[in-house]
């Protein structure tokens, strides 16, 4: 039923979050460190010259350094901005660009807003996740803005996800709206799934 598997991902995602919460900063910096090697062995494996990230929360891997190295090496970077219909704008990343809080606490670009249709031309998704299972499906924070834009790409690119390395599952819960992914990156290494 709709709302069993709804109550079991957000028990699932509370259960993340906290374990989250409790990296000390030393350990969050250990991990957007080593997240912006293994960030650059994708993008080096994929050939992408174009991409889309995201401004990290305080919970998640950091992705900043990551974004600011991509663009000091010329690559074009799309940041998401939320939109009141589900959808996400996008701004092109500036090195240390200017952020403000989005309406859920989530950093976001300031910048001039290019519509949802601008990651089309990415050749790369790097997208957050709670979670991710071996076969690919992703557990986002509930709100659907990815799986709405993963959906709607005519000829969607690869899509990783970024995650902490016991954050992929043997399963997670799924709704028919869900969407997979390509991979994941962890702090310690990408994983490609066979492709569906």
């Amino acid at each position: 039923m709709p709302g069993d598997i709804e109550h079991t991902k957000n028990a699932l995602r509370a259960d993340l979050r906290q374990r989250r919460q409790l990296l000390s900063p030393i350990q969050q910096e250990q991990a957007e460190e080593s997240l912006t090697a293994q960030l650059w062995h994708l993008v080096e494996s994929t050939g992408a010259t174009s991409l889309s990230c995201y401004l990290a929360t305080t919970i998640e891997p950091g992705t900043r350094t990551f974004v600011n190295q991509a663009i000091e090496r010329g690559l074009r970077v799309l940041l998401p901005s939320t939109r009141a219909d589900g959808l996400l704008d996008w701004v092109v990343a500036t090195t240390d660009g200017e952020e403000a809080t989005g309406p859920y606490g989530v950093p976001e670009p300031v910048g001039e807003l290019l519509g949802p249709i601008a990651v089309d031309e990415v050749d790369l998704l790097v997208i957050p996740a709670a979670a991710v299972d071996e076969s690919g499906m992703r557990l986002g924070w509930g709100r659907g803005y990815y799986d709405k834009t993963i959906g709607s790409i005519e000829k969607c690119p690869p899509v990783y996800a970024v995650i902490f390395d016991a954050e992929l599952l043997d399963e997670v819960p799924t709704e028919p709206h869900d969407q997979p992914v390509s991979g994941v990156v962890t702090p310690t290494r990408v994983i490609t799934f066979p492709q569906r």
